[in-house]
């Protein structure tokens, strides 16, 4: 019962109406140009429905909500699944945001099976942008500071700075989410000097 409560005020009470046209029974169509219409019209809702439930879940993650998240999380992931296929590289951002769910939440095995998963579609996208490697590499720096292994979370983390260097520039906004972390590992170890430096960066 408390799972489908958390499930319900997660994501189903936003999803709902948008559940039925996509998960019911499509009309038969009887020309091709309706039929490719009604293709159309299907992938919209299911990509209208992918969106929601990706807001949905970073709203939770950026709440500080993780439990919450991962539901909304997996529903994006589920439907991103079927639109885009497994493999797909627009499945990363989810798999991400369900490692950093699974992360906030103490469940660091499943946190690393998703960024796994993640790890594994870039490495099969040779095109794949820094950006979104600078994500995956953020999460990892996550998760080792979540398992208190700070010198590989400091690695990380420096991958994650120079990659959205690379994507964004020297002086965007993204590239401080990573200071301010690599900050934080110092101060814990004492060293204010280098703490205090990435802070002021």
């Amino acid at each position: 019962v408390s799972h489908q409560r958390t499930d319900w005020s997660s994501i189903h009470s936003h999803i709902c109406q948008l559940l039925i046209p996509v998960l019911g029974p499509q009309p038969t169509f009887h020309s091709e140009k309706d039929r490719k219409h009604g293709k159309e019209q299907l992938l919209r809702r299911q990509e209208s429905l992918i969106a929601v439930a990706l807001r949905t879940a970073q709203g939770f993650v950026w709440e500080g909500k993780p439990l919450e998240a991962i539901p909304a999380a997996l529903q994006a992931l589920r439907f991103s699944s079927r639109v885009f296929g497994s493999g797909s590289v627009q499945l990363v951002p989810i798999y991400l945001l369900l490692a950093e769910a699974s992360t906030g939440t103490g469940r660091l095995r499943q946190a690393a099976k998703y960024l796994s998963q993640a790890q594994w579609i870039i490495l099969q996208t040779p095109d794949c942008s820094a950006g979104l490697q600078s994500k995956l590499h953020r999460g990892l720096g996550l998760l080792t500071i979540a398992e208190g292994n700070l010198e590989q979370a400091l690695y990380h983390l420096a991958n994650y700075i120079y990659l959205a260097t690379a994507e964004f520039g020297l002086n965007s906004v993204e590239v401080s989410g990573g200071y301010f972390l690599m900050a934080n590992i110092f101060f814990h170890q004492k060293k204010m000097d280098a703490a205090n430096s990435l802070y002021t960066e």
